[in-house]
């Protein structure tokens, strides 16, 4: 099966009433994933999203979290993917995905058409992380994004007495071909969505088991400890 394009996918009518989902079509694979088996991140996620909801998954990859969120939520949830075998595999097991990237296509999409547009560990490696964030906001009333910790210490401290670029379990790929261009940390998110007007509604910082940190109250310890963040935002007004 072919992803649609993401002018197309704009358009399309909820979920639960595609082509794939009438009672003379073959039912879609079983669901394949439960909550506890979801990266650590993308059950946070889960959490953080309401009943009933619209919602786009910016690099939803084989559509594990669309998957949870329409079983678990009764989510109308969309998808788009830069990869085109993940998104032919989560066509294929009868999600709504289309092929695209979050630097170009989410101007296809009108304002205010998704409760949740979420961003999974995914903004270090657009390349206009700012502008994409505005997008989801423009479309989508809530963004929910999540990303690896750049300031977490194990990274400085490598950093400080290698001298070169840090290797842990969360950043693994070497610098010549890692996809993640723009690395920030969690007091990096924070001074953007101050600079741009978003209300940080939520947010986690956790460990790679997803253990939030004790931190809660002081962002320069979340920042420290923590290995990845969740932000829920809206904007102002």
């Amino acid at each position: 099966m072919r992803p649609r394009r993401a002018a197309e996918h704009a358009q399309l009518p909820p979920a639960h009433a595609l082509p794939y989902s009438r009672p003379d079509m073959p039912a879609p694979a079983p669901i394949r994933h439960v909550a506890k088996n979801l990266r650590v991140d993308l059950r946070l996620i889960s959490e953080m999203v309401q009943p009933e909801a619209r919602v786009l998954d910016i690099g939803c990859g084989d559509g594990a979290l669309m998957e949870h969120l329409a079983l678990h939520k009764n989510a109308d949830a969309r998808g788009i993917e830069i990869d085109m075998r993940a998104a032919t595999e989560a066509v294929a097991h009868g999600l709504a995905v289309v092929h695209g990237d979050a630097d170009n296509d989410l101007a296809f999409y009108p304002d205010g058409a998704f409760d949740y547009v979420i961003l999974s560990r995914t903004l270090q490696a657009v390349e206009r992380p700012r502008e994409v964030l505005a997008q989801m906001l423009r479309i989508g009333r809530h963004a929910i994004v999540s990303f690896p910790n750049f300031g977490h210490w194990q990274v400085r401290w490598r950093l400080l007495v290698t001298g070169r670029m840090p290797n842990t379990t969360t950043w693994s790929s070497p610098w010549h071909s890692t996809p993640n261009i723009h690395p920030c940390t969690i007091l990096d998110f924070f001074a953007l969505a101050a600079q741009d007007g978003y209300v940080v509604e939520r947010w986690l910082a956790v460990d790679e088991r997803g253990l939030s940190s004790p931190w809660k109250r002081s962002t320069w310890l979340a920042n420290l400890f923590g290995e990845q963040a969740v932000f829920l935002l809206t904007r102002r007004g």
